[in-house]
């Protein structure tokens, strides 16, 4: 399989300014396979320490800070070879450890030539607890599902990943590579973007063993639940997890603690909710009054929308069958086109720096899907699961804040296309958003 985020270890890699690194992601999206693949291809060895495993390791941490001291204990206990610059050490599991990741301080100050990275599937959560954190002192990489070009990749489509690749013009796709397109984009609702699933239908095409796959992936988070440090909110963060599909199914998006349970407040599950926003299995995208900078300024925090960290964990979530795929369209309309709003949202993130928004309004009733800034301007999206693609809201905001939008844009199953100052980029060139927007505005300014 390729990951993008290799380009990222890279440049982490040569860069002058590099302090040890903190890899977040969630459980089974790939950290321990990327880091030690990154090891393979770019060091003469790797070091290689799980915290969960050998738990004794971390005693070599509490008893001093002595960086020298440490790797000599780590190389003696373990008998791995660490060399400075040549070796990629990798601590792995350590969101249990407070004294291996407050040790990245004193790598960063006094051995800098060591290259270190730490992963760990609950980081997220550690890291929003008030503990001792090296501030200043690592850098930071987020590792997301994989996206759509991947799975081209790795489903053997590399010619169809290249073509999108080398789009660099507003004019509509040739139907050889559209029609295909499409139905790859069918397939990657089906299994989403967590590798194990993904390997499992690209390799073997065993559609009970993905099945079983995006399975386990969900129970062993919901058995993560368990590790809130207040056991009474375990059942809460489980019924929040649970409601997500049917939050989703709801023609207004808009999250509602009584579809949770009946009768819920929000300051009962308030908490519950921010674990899941902490550990990155749930996106909260808050409603914005109006398209200002900063957009964070405008945040309506009372409402806000939920999604899931991934469109193939949605859709078992909800147990929607795979042989939805033979369907014609109806993956992308099931359930409000629930699946294709996650999709959308889950390539926005990785994109743009600033969390996506939304915009609605009551009365009339009016809803853009998300907001998103790029650079220092926002642009309103709708995302349409078919082919019927009449925008009103998209004009109703237009009309609203006519000088605040420069492009709108609109997702959906039809050509890539620059309508007066609509662009509608076909689902499945989600992944390009930011690059089909720079092309789009390049065009009208001509």
């Amino acid at each position: 399989m390729e990951r993008f985020i290799l380009k990222n270890l890279l440049n982490w890699k040569n860069s002058p300014y590099r302090k040890p690194l903190i890899l977040k992601g969630v459980r089974q999206v790939g950290k321990t396979w990327i880091l030690k693949e990154f090891g393979k291809l770019y060091y003469e060895n790797t070091a290689y320490f799980n915290f969960d495993e050998n738990e004794e390791y971390k005693q070599f941490f509490e008893t001093t800070k002595d960086v020298d001291r440490i790797l000599q204990n780590l190389i003696l206990a373990s008998g791995q070879k660490i060399s400075p610059q040549k070796t990629l050490i990798i601590f792995d599991e350590v969101q249990d450890c407070p004294k291996v990741i407050n040790s990245m301080k004193y790598f960063c100050e006094n051995a800098p030539q060591y290259h270190i990275a730490c992963a760990g599937s609950l980081l997220g959560i550690t890291l929003a607890k008030p503990t001792s954190f090296p501030v200043g002192k690592v850098n930071f990489l987020q590792i997301d599902p994989m996206t759509f070009s991947e799975f081209l990749i790795a489903n053997g489509d590399k010619n169809l990943a290249d073509f999108l690749e080398n789009v660099n013009s507003i004019e509509p796709l040739p139907d050889a590579f559209f029609n295909p397109l499409y139905e790859k984009l069918k397939m990657y609702y089906v299994t989403g973007g967590m590798p194990e699933p993904v390997l499992m239908w690209t390799k073997a095409r065993d559609v009970s063993a993905m099945q079983e796959s995006l399975s386990d992936i969900i129970s062993a988070y919901e058995r993560d639940f368990a590790k809130h440090p207040n056991i009474s909110e375990f059942p809460k963060i489980s019924m929040i997890w649970k409601s997500v599909p049917s939050q989703l199914a709801r023609e207004n998006k808009k999250f509602i603690y009584k579809v949770v349970k009946e009768g819920a407040r929000a300051r009962e599950y308030e908490d519950a909710l921010q674990w899941l926003v902490d550990a990155r299995l749930v996106h909260k995208i808050y409603r914005s009054s109006a398209p200002g900078l900063p957009i964070a300024a405008y945040d309506d925090i009372s409402a806000f929308k939920i999604y899931l960290v991934d469109v193939g964990l949605l859709r078992r979530l909800a147990q929607l069958s795979p042989t939805a795929f033979g369907e014609g369209n109806r993956l992308f309309t099931e359930f409000k086109g629930a699946l294709t709003e996650n999709f959308v949202l889950q390539t926005l993130i990785t994109q743009f720096e600033v969390t996506p928004r939304y915009w609605s309004q009551n009365n009339p009733p009016y809803e853009v899907d998300f907001l998103i800034q790029r650079e220092n301007d926002i642009f309103p999206i709708e995302v349409k699961s078919e082919t019927n693609t009449s925008s009103k809201s998209l004009k109703k905001f237009k009309e609203l804040f006519p000088n605040n939008v420069k492009l709108k844009i609109r997702f959906s199953l039809n050509n890539l296309k620059l309508d007066d100052d609509v662009l509608n980029i076909p689902l499945f060139m989600a992944d390009y958003t930011d690059r089909l927007i720079g092309l789009a505005l390049e065009k009208k300014e001509r």
